[in-house]
């Protein structure tokens, strides 16, 4: 029973699968149905899409071709246009040269006709100048017959006659030229040097580098010389100046190079002396508390020089380097003195030449500054003046005149000039300053020296201490052109080579004598 209801069981379950299957087939054609109209659908809407994007890619590609035809067919034109221009441009240019060229032949053609004009031109001057040629060595043959001279020894002759014709007018003229603008050169200057020295005043003393102390008796020797010379050789190492006690009665010299030093050596020897206590300690004393009052006295001596020249705003160092010129000398000429002279010779020149007087004038005090430095410089004293001014905030123009007083440095200003000819004329006037015999005699035998140098020069002589130079010349050798000449180049060989005082006058004396003896 049970296995009937198995088999009964089995096949329902078999008939239930196969009705399943008949359903899932039945239903499955149906999808399959469907499927197959939804593709062709599908299949219709493809085909009309791609109809519509065939349409519109033609339509495109139609409208592209059309404009690429556009732009190709424009730039055609283009291309033909310049084709056209060139071929226009090379048309023109084949003008060009054809009408040159027919200019160029009938140029050619007429060069050719001038040229032979000008050959027969040529020919008919070169049978010209044959013919001349012939005739001027005829011309010559008969002149050289007739002085007895060649061609080349006249026109030697010639030659040296106007050379030296020419060189005696030329050094004639040259000399009026030379005279004519000292003349015209010279006048003004002349005028206002001459007004300026008229109207300063100065003093002609001479200083010397001795000092003589004066005692009221011999026995005070003995007490400045002390035991064993021990008190004079302490006044000599306090002062730096050396004491010479010899048989003068009553004096005692005092000597050294350094008139301060002298100045303080005389005012401690008269303080001792008056004291009566000289003894080393004393004597270091009394010098040192002298050299103290110089030292003030030098700074009243400065002051009292600007107040007096009105000069304002000068730096005490500068004020108290013034006042040490006091006790300065420059070839024997007091060097305050010097200064004070030159600032008044330089402020009266510079107010007739228009110029600022007062400017003028501090240079002309402080030109000579370098020759009292408190250390000593190996620098010139024209040089270390500037430096020093330039130092103490003086004016440029003021530090440049005081440094090219001695041509040591450029002028670059206008009262440099006048401060070195304010100086050479302080300088140079008659008993400023003290010249050595020796150095005097050796310029004067250098005068003569340098004339008797000179071809044809007989004698010369220094004279007017040696303000002129008179050279004898003998006839026989030099001529009167000469003389004028020999007279010009031996002044300008004393102005190039020479160092002197105001001005050398030459003068060169030809004398041709006739002497015959009646018996």
């Amino acid at each position: 029973m049970e296995i009937i209801t198995y088999i009964i069981g089995g096949v329902g379950l078999v008939v239930g699968i196969i009705a399943g299957k008949f359903i899932f087939a039945k239903n499955t054609q149906q999808k399959i149905d469907e499927a197959e109209k939804q593709a062709q659908i599908l299949l219709k809407e493809a085909e009309l899409r791609a109809e519509t994007l065939k349409k519109e890619k033609e339509l495109e590609a139609e409208k592209k071709f059309v404009q690429l035809r556009a732009n190709h067919d424009k730039e055609v034109n283009e291309r033909n246009r310049k084709i056209n221009e060139v071929e226009n441009k090379i048309r023109q240019k084949e003008q060009s040269i054809n009408q040159k060229e027919s200019g160029l032949d009938k140029q050619i053609k007429e060069n050719e006709a001038i040229k032979d004009n000008l050959n027969r031109q040529i020919e008919v001057v070169n049978l010209k100048r044959t013919e001349l040629e012939k005739h001027q060595e005829e011309h010559i043959r008969r002149l050289e017959k007739i002085a007895g001279l060649t061609a080349d020894e006249a026109k030697t002759q010639l030659v040296e006659s106007l050379k030296q014709e020419a060189q005696t007018q030329a050094l004639a003229v040259q000399q009026e030229i030379i005279d004519d603008a000292k003349q015209k050169a010279n006048k003004e200057a002349r005028k206002i040097i001459i007004q300026t020295i008229q109207r300063t005043a100065a003093e002609q003393a001479i200083e010397n580098s001795i000092t003589v102390f004066n005692l009221e008796s011999d026995e005070i020797k003995g007490q400045i010389i002390g035991r064993e010379g021990r008190n004079i050789r302490a006044i000599e190492a306090a002062t730096g100046v050396d004491l010479i006690v010899d048989d003068t009665p009553e004096a005692i010299i005092l000597s050294s190079f350094d008139p301060l030093r002298r100045e303080i050596a005389r005012l401690s020897l008269q303080r001792l002396v008056t004291d009566g206590r000289i003894h080393p300690a004393r004597i270091e004393e009394v010098v040192e508390k002298t050299r103290r009052q110089i030292e003030e006295q030098v700074m009243e001596i400065g002051e009292r020089t600007v107040i007096e020249l009105g000069i304002h705003g000068l730096h005490k160092e500068l004020i108290r380097m013034v006042g040490r010129m006091r006790f300065r000398s420059s070839y024997g000429q007091n060097l305050l003195m010097h200064s004070r002279e030159t600032a008044n010779l330089c402020a009266t020149m510079a107010a007739e030449l228009g110029l600022n007087p007062k400017l003028a004038k501090r240079a002309g005090l402080l030109h000579d500054i370098g020759k009292v430095p408190d250390e000593e410089s190996e620098l010139s004293h024209a040089l270390l003046g500037a430096k020093l001014a330039e130092k103490y905030g003086e004016n440029p123009a003021v530090v440049n005149a005081i440094g090219a007083h001695h041509d040591e440095m450029e002028m670059q200003y206008v009262i440099a000039p006048i401060i070195q000819a304010c100086d050479a004329i302080s300088g140079a006037r008659p008993g400023a300053r003290r010249e050595i015999m020796q150095q005097y005699l050796q310029r004067i035998k250098d005068l003569e020296n340098l004339a008797m140098a000179y071809t044809g020069v007989e004698k010369a002589y220094a004279i007017q201490a040696g303000r002129e130079l008179r050279v004898i010349v003998e006839a026989e050798k030099v001529t009167d052109n000469d003389s004028d000449k020999l007279s010009f180049e031996i002044a300008q060989k004393i102005q190039n080579e020479m160092t002197f005082p105001g001005q050398i006058k030459v003068t060169v004396i030809r004398e041709k004598r006739a002497v015959n003896i009646a018996r």
